[in-house]
């Protein structure tokens, strides 16, 4: 065993090493239903689903999955926001045997063609807004039945009432299905729980393909077995030793599609018996405020963008909001400012610490503790179990010592089998058990980590090395300044030259000059932004990550259309 520093950091409570049982991953669920059966598991807009009914749902969907030709093994899609069938639809797949294939319901066409092919996905439940865009690549996949639900299925009486008077129709939730097609409703009428098959699925069978966010190119499906998730969703739990089971509340404001939102959100909420406040759209801010003030959250993964909009938003400074029952926050996807953190942890008295984790180690590998020491800028310690490398960029193998920056290689239990259908990927990603990140980070002493950037997206200017994190950092610090994206743009004196793109707060002016007088003083001349473009905002993914290849397209994009203007003025 590699040697591992970062446990002497632990907090008092959090194990060096878990043992995890071989259960398949919907074992948890189970255990839930028969440990706390009237505990709410999903509440949605004010409609509660307690374990023991979530259990017994998914019991009857998984019985009609089989019916309709699910096999183990069988990749199986879902297409929906944060709802309780989503829930329902999850256990399923994985009680049926099947694969789940989670996709991001703001897809394109394209892009939805491209997963469905990729998984082979033949049978797909779907929300019936979405309907209508799954129906239209239909022809050019492998799907042949659809399972349909409404999102007004579980709402309370009267908003339900409500929605089927002003919103179904005119937002497109009201569809006609084609043949073949059916309703979940109708299937859940047709099955009991104990109709369900019981299959042999263990811990080596796979549950999931997760799809990479696309961020650093073609997205590809990470596989993850039942145990790397049963595993991962454990080491989340430990690390927050003083919860109490079946007494948390956890709001479900990121993505269940995510990895993050399905493993930090969803998984350890069942495992721990704790009730989901649902929010279908993260951007909803009103949504997620009113949803902490009334139903009094108790744990909150998030991501920066939202805590600093949190932060920012005139009703929370005016306290219009109570979000004083928040104890712990574990922000990821993107880098955590400090202010942003100790303005959060003001507000809500709470705990805010930044994580680390990727598709291909479902979800989180890393994590500041949540009662002791949090150092700026730092990702944390490795959960049990984890052991960490940082290698260096020229070999890939020569382990460094602490200081020195490098790529970061992880192995641990949660790490993936590898891409589906990507052989040679797999073996540029995975080797002698090591996962390479394709993150640059160095260690230092203790055992924290420090993520430099993406490997992929340095910038050389004039043959110099800029990571556009550090320089997202200074400019994130300008007291006018609400986000930023720094990318390498083409340059014909440099090659490559910096270029930033500024979202000001609200009712905040300012100049480029401005921006770079600011850098200037921080940053050596070369990693300057020579180009600084204000926006009203910025291309995101869905949990926030700023999409630094999309601001560089549109960049691209714009220039080309200015020269071929200027060609036609000519």
């Amino acid at each position: 065993m590699e040697e591992r520093p970062w446990t002497k950091k632990y907090d008092p409570g959090v194990p060096a090493h878990i043992d995890y049982p071989e259960v398949p991953l919907y074992q948890f669920l189970e255990d839930a239903a028969r440990r706390f059966p009237d505990r709410p598991c999903a509440i949605f807009k004010g409609h509660v689903i307690t374990y023991r009914e979530m259990n017994d749902l998914s019991d009857r969907l998984a019985a009609a999955l089989v019916d309709m030709g699910v096999q183990k093994g069988q990749p199986v899609g879902i297409f929906m926001p944060n709802t309780p069938q989503f829930v329902m639809a999850f256990y399923a797949i994985l009680k049926a045997g099947g694969v789940v294939v989670a996709t991001n319901p703001l897809y394109t066409v394209r892009e939805l063609e491209h997963q469905l092919n990729d998984a082979g996905v033949e049978i797909m439940l779907v929300m019936s807004n979405f309907y209508k865009k799954v129906t239209d690549v239909r022809t050019k996949t492998k799907l042949r039945r659809m399972v349909v639900t409404n999102i007004k299925e579980y709402l309370p009486g009267l908003l339900r009432f409500l929605f089927t008077l002003t919103k179904e129709k005119k937002d497109g939730h009201r569809v006609e299905l084609e043949e073949g097609d059916v309703w979940l409703q109708d299937l859940l009428a047709r099955y009991k729980p104990s109709d369900r098959p019981k299959l042999d699925i263990g811990p080596e069978d796979t549950a999931l393909f997760q799809y990479s966010g696309g961020t650093t190119g073609l997205s590809k499906a990470a596989i993850a077995l039942h145990r790397n998730l049963v595993a991962n969703t454990l080491q989340i739990r430990n690390w927050m030793p003083d919860l109490e089971d079946g007494k948390e509340v956890v709001l479900m404001a990121i993505p269940m599609f995510h990895v993050y939102g399905m493993v930090a959100g969803m998984s350890f909420a069942v495992q721990s018996g704790a009730s989901m406040v649902m929010i279908p759209n993260p951007r909803d801010l009103k949504d997620v405020l009113s949803s902490i003030d009334k139903y009094k959250p108790t744990i909150f993964p998030g991501v920066p963008t939202m805590y600093n909009a949190i932060n920012n938003h005139p009703d929370v400074l005016a306290g219009k909001y109570d979000l004083s029952s928040i104890k712990g926050c574990i922000s990821g996807s993107a880098p955590l400012l400090r202010e942003t953190k100790e303005k959060f942890e003001a507000l809500t008295g709470g705990k805010l610490v930044e994580g680390y984790g990727l598709s291909e180690a479902p979800t989180a590998t890393h994590c500041n503790p949540m009662q002791g020491e949090n150092r700026p800028g730092s990702i944390g310690l490795p959960m049990p179990d984890v052991d960490c490398r940082i290698v260096s960029l020229d070999d890939g193998v020569t382990v460094l010592p602490p200081g020195e920056v490098g790529e970061l290689v992880i192995r641990g239990p949660q790490v993936m089998k590898g891409y589906h259908n990507m052989p040679t990927e797999t073996a540029n990603t995975l080797k002698d058990g090591w996962l390479y990140t394709g993150d640059i980070a160095r260690m230092d002493e203790d055992g924290y980590f420090y993520i430099v950037d993406r490997k992929k997206e340095l910038i050389k200017p004039g043959g110099y090395q800029v990571w556009p994190r550090e320089v997202e950092e200074v400019i994130a610090e300008h007291p006018k300044v609400l986000e930023v994206g720094v990318a390498g743009i083409p340059d014909a004196y440099r090659g490559e030259t910096v270029k930033a793109w500024v979202v000001l707060k609200p009712g905040e002016t300012a100049t480029v000059d401005e921006i770079r007088a600011w850098c200037k003083e921080r940053l050596a001349a070369y990693k300057v932004p020579t180009q600084v473009e204000f926006r009203d905002e910025l291309p995101k993914t869905t949990v926030g990550k700023i999409l630094r290849r999309e601001l560089v397209r549109q960049d691209r994009e714009r220039q080309q259309a200015e020269q071929a203007q200027e060609g036609k003025e000519v």
